[in-house]
């Protein structure tokens, strides 16, 4: 009786220590893995994911340097143009101008030439610079959101055709096993999970980037009304 219990015990333990080996090398399958034992059709599916995923970190990062740098403008500028255009030397205010790489610096400098003009004139100006800016500064924003809405429909695309293979693979086989239907399930549904933390990636990325932009835009509207004032301050 004793012998017999410690030998199930035994049994037990070596059951359980093959299922936690098979478990942990399930969980060391790295991404190259997941994508070179899935189907033919995974495998396009995962690797335009991985693309996008790459397009869409690079967007996020290389659109947050840019339209950061645009919004660090020296808190003292708008007051040095105002010392220059009271004093009449318009050229250091246009050469300050052109020292400060930011679209408010652009738009001042814009309104700087048109000087002598109607205001309305000076003011359509400036905001068609302003309009220009703003487009540059919005470059592949369009592109990050596009990414943030496929990404999820990719991957449900990859995990409809994996059950459809993992289906196909069930009818053909001899002995069905439930290995043989878990498989093809779990490499279809890596393509859903793939879909979503890139469309997460995408999205969060979109909206930082939309909060960063707005603080540009309104740093851009009160420096261009801070300019028209300083244009009718002479004639109250």
């Amino acid at each position: 009786m004793l012998s017999s219990a410690l030998l199930n015990a035994f049994y037990l333990l070596q059951a359980s220590a093959t299922t936690a080996a098979s478990a942990s090398e399930k969980k060391d399958e790295s991404i190259l893995d997941i994508i070179m034992n899935s189907s033919f059709s995974g495998q396009v599916v995962l690797i335009i994911l991985l693309i996008l995923s790459v397009v869409a970190v690079y967007i996020i990062v290389e659109r947050y340097l840019t339209i950061s740098r645009a919004g660090q403008v020296d808190h003292n500028f708008m007051n040095s143009i105002r010392m220059s255009v009271e004093s009449g030397n318009l050229q250091a205010a246009k050469a300050l101008c052109q020292s400060v790489d930011a679209p408010m610096a652009r738009m001042v400098e814009k309104g700087l030439d048109r000087i002598g003009k109607p205001l309305d004139d000076i003011n359509k100006a400036i905001e068609n610079v302003g309009n220009l800016e703003l487009l540059k500064l919005e470059k592949n924003l369009s592109t990050l959101a596009s990414i943030s809405g496929i990404a999820p429909m990719i991957g449900l695309l990859g995990t409809v055709i994996g059950l459809i293979v993992a289906f196909q693979d069930m009818t053909t086989a001899e002995v069905v096993s439930p290995k043989t239907l878990s498989s093809g399930i779990y490499h279809a549904l890596t393509a859903t999970a793939s879909g979503l933390f890139v469309s997460i990636i995408a999205m969060a990325g979109f909206n930082l980037l939309v909060t960063t932009l707005d603080k540009v835009i309104f740093k851009m509207e009160n420096t261009a009304m801070q300019f028209m004032d300083l244009l009718q301050e002479p004639s109250r």
